[in-house]
């Protein structure tokens, strides 16, 4: 018999593959059943639903049948089994592929789609290292798919010959692909992968052409109807203004009416003192949106207005009460990288800038996940540590928090106390049923919430005793729905509660008229431009307008809404709701209903316009002119020859890269290359704090000691327990003989790094170099005459 053909592999092998194939996704489709029944999402498993995921997995494995039949028999004929090899392991990777995003389906309850392009590397990595990284669950479930599909594959030896006879194949593929596109499917139950590379290719192939001949469409007259001024009781110096602005606080959560109430106790108390709009929407449905729509009413860009390349000319709450005086800070307890941030807040010139790396060794971070990591500080210790930051009277203020407690893994300080305080809940609310399950089966969730819930009313009451606090405006509002507990509708991710308290206000009012995050900073600055007249641009551009004071429900606002980076697939005009390319009506308890009495073709048209703006005026810088912005990013420039060689160096991609290979460059005494890549590391990452030492230590090398330690001073300042920017500075104050401000350093990297032990040789060399030179000093003076020996001696 002829050896080559025992070696290869035929058009039966391959059938068994893809049957084989199907068999796996089967599987995967019960895993993810299962786990949305036990998480309390879904009823059962075996539904028909689930009879419709098996339709879909039939049609994806059909269809990549179709694909890989070509290059299966090209590569047999040319190379026996090299055709087999090759399909067995793109196979297995598909494998890997949907399980990966089945398990984010599971968590998040949406699928993962084109919004993947919206993130940096630096941020996919952040955010799988703190949501469980790769564990060994994920090796053994790798290990699994690829034992699970070779034994399908040997088990399907046993019954091949019966549809065997099914043949041509390709003809029986291709009817159940057909078959697929006339079967309604929803998230649940699409095929993963399919769903990702159809949203991908739908977002790279859409037409935004702006084709309008008005150069600045957003530019209009500052003047606006002030809702808010008969609220307050205004005092005669500009009040304080605090944001809060809470990790996935969805008005599911919050105040009366709430699905999941009695979590947020101190909230809904609130609430009823307040200014409480209880149909807010956060107009992106995570977090990356939150800053440019809350404090500046701006538009999204294609990925979200922080992940632009340059940021266009803008205006904002930061940059327009900075010029008027106020005092501007940014704090959370997370890495103000992620999401660009830091760059956002550095184009509003802000002030101040607390972050995970600004701590110090009195604060105590959120518990480890399973995979080793933290997001950070959670939420009281970032408000424990604000109320130490130094305030006076006589400037006001404006801080803005950004909490994270409530962001997987939902590991809160006291997690067992405040899961008991759940239970307790629980067993005397009138949850029951499926709600019931759905707390139980996510305790540690609804825990968390209690938890930021305890933490916002320690900064309120810790404010009590902050200058001015009798001068303060407090806005609270969420970033999204939280995003692991099902939802009703796809409005519910942008659903969040906007609480406005203060000690002057007038009276509480709850207004259950729909208005969005787009809306704040337009009636803040409308209230105090009134009161205090401000000094405002001739023109603004904001996205939205007066917050709808109206108690009664109603929704009269165009309100576009970003579901996920690189999503803008739901638009609201008035009471009616375009969502994936469906109408709805919208009803007093924000539900969805079927519209038969509007036209979707109107509000497609409306979303379709506003994409062609959105993307003509953050791509061409059209928000407003160079004449009315108050700061711009200035942006850093490099020639020709320098970004050549830097990219030959540097892809982009991992800026702890980057900074070890300047490292080495500076090791070599290549000084020059090593400062240029550190310029354009903080370019793009200016909170990249071991750059910013490199630069420092760099310029020391160079003997240039001033500029050396302005730069290592400003990284103490951004993190005052980082140890290595007190070991850079104990260097170069010894270096350039400045042994008092060497000795002065002691006292502040002992009080502010947990880590002083670890350069306790360069602290006592800072000791000794002071003594030494108080000894010297001392010697010298006994050995000069005085002044009066001296005029003696002359007389004589």
């Amino acid at each position: 018999m002829n050896t080559s053909q025992l070696d290869s592999y035929t058009l039966k092998h391959y059938t068994r593959l893809i049957i084989a194939f199907f068999g796996c996704l089967l599987l995967l489709s019960i895993y993810q059943y299962t786990t949305l029944y036990l998480k309390g999402v879904v009823d059962s498993i075996f539904s028909m639903s689930f009879i419709i995921a098996l339709v879909h997995q039939i049609g994806f494995a059909s269809v990549i049948g179709l694909i890989l039949v070509f290059p299966f028999n090209f590569w047999e004929n040319l190379r026996p089994r090299y055709g087999f090899n090759l399909i067995f392991g793109s196979l297995i990777l598909l494998l890997i592929l949907e399980a990966m995003l089945i398990s984010y389906y599971c968590t998040t309850l949406v699928p993962l789609g084109s919004d993947l392009l919206g993130y940096s590397y630096a941020d996919i990595k952040t955010t799988i290292s703190n949501s469980g990284g790769i564990s060994f669950t994920m090796i053994f479930g790798i290990l699994a798919i690829i034992l699970l599909f070779f034994g399908l594959y040997k088990l399907t030896s046993r019954f091949y010959h019966r549809i065997s006879k099914l043949y041509p194949f390709t003809i029986i593929l291709f009817s159940l692909f057909i078959t697929t596109l006339f079967t309604e499917g929803k998230p649940i139950n699409q095929n993963k992968t399919q769903y990702l590379a159809v949203n991908l290719y739908n977002t790279s192939t859409e037409d935004n052409t702006y084709d309008s001949a008005v150069e600045y469409p957003l530019i209009k007259r500052p003047e606006m109807e002030d809702v808010l001024g008969d609220y307050f009781n205004l005092k005669e110096e500009k009040p304080n203004i605090v944001f809060i602005m809470v990790e996935g606080l969805g008005r599911d959560f919050v105040g009366e009416g709430a699905e999941y109430g009695g979590f947020t106790p101190f909230l809904d108390s609130l609430s009823t003192k307040s200014l409480y709009w209880e149909n807010c929407l956060s107009n992106t449905g995570r977090t990356f949106g939150i800053l440019p729509s809350l404090m500046g009413s701006l538009p999204f860009g294609k990925s979200g207005f922080m992940e632009l390349e340059e940021f266009p000319n803008k205006l904002t709450l930061f940059s327009i009460l900075k010029n008027n005086g106020y005092h501007t800070s940014f704090l959370q307890g997370t890495n103000s990288s992620f999401d660009n941030v830091d760059k956002f807040l550095l184009s509003e010139n802000v002030d101040f800038v607390l972050d995970r790396s600004g701590f110090g060794k009195n604060y105590e971070l959120q518990a480890e996940d399973a995979a080793g990591s933290s997001w950070g500080y959670p939420d009281k210790e970032l408000f424990k540590k604000s109320m130490t930051l130094p305030r006076t009277k006589e400037q006001p203020r404006l801080e803005v928090y950004m909490t994270i407690s409530t962001h997987e893994p939902f590991i809160p300080p006291r997690q067992e106390y405040y899961e008991d305080k759940v239970e307790q809940l629980l067993s005397g609310s009138q949850y029951g049923g499926r709600k019931k399950t759905i707390i139980e089966k996510n305790d540690n969730v609804f825990a968390t919430l209690l938890y930021t819930d305890d933490a916002i009313k320690y900064a309120i009451e810790a404010y009590r005793s902050q200058p001015n606090y009798e001068n303060t405006i407090f806005v609270i509002t969420g970033d999204h729905r939280l995003i692991p507990i099902p939802q009703r509708n796809t409005i519910s991710r942008f659903h969040v509660p906007l609480i406005i308290y203060s000690p002057m206000l007038k009276e509480s009012r709850k207004m259950s008229a729909v208005s969005s995050h787009f809306d704040v900073t337009p009636s803040l600055l409308s209230m105090l431009n009134k009161a205090y007249e401000l000094k405002m641009p001739k023109k603004v551009a904001w996205m939205g307008g007066a917050l709808d004071m109206q108690e009664e429900f109603r929704s009269e606002k165009d309100i576009p809404l970003m579901r996920n980076k690189n999503e803008l697939k739901e638009y609201i005009h008035q009471q009616y709701v375009l969502s994936d390319g469906e109408l709805f009506e919208l009803d007093e308890n924000m539900n969805l209903a079927t519209s038969f009495g509007g036209s979707s073709s109107k509000l497609e048209s409306k979303l379709a316009g506003f994409k062609a703006m959105n993307a003509y005026v953050t791509t061409n810088n059209k928000i407003i002119p160079d004449s009315l912005a108050i700061f711009t990013l200035e942006k850093t420039i490099f020639n020709e020859s320098e970004i050549v060689w830097i990219n030959s160096v540097y892809n982009g991609q991992d800026s702890d890269k980057a900074y070890l290979t300047a490292r080495d460059l500076a090791f070599n005494d290549e000084y020059d290359k090593a400062l240029l890549l550190c310029k354009y590391v903080l370019a793009e990452v200016p909170s990249h704090i071991d750059t910013k030492i490199l630069t420092g230590r760099v310029n020391a090398w160079q003997g240039n000691h001033d500029t050396a330690i302005e730069i290592l001073r400003s990284c103490i300042k951004m993190n005052p327990n980082y140890i290595d920017s007190y070991s850079a500075l104990f260097d170069v104050l010894f270096w350039s003989g400045r042994q008092q401000e060497g000795f002065e350093l002691i006292d502040i990297v002992e009080q502010n790094s947990s880590d002083a032990d670890l350069i306790k040789d360069k602290i006592q060399r800072a000791r000794n170099e002071y003594r030494k030179k108080q000894s010297t000093a001392s010697v010298t003076s006994k050995k000069s005459p005085s002044a009066d020996e001296i005029a003696v001696q002359s007389h004589k």
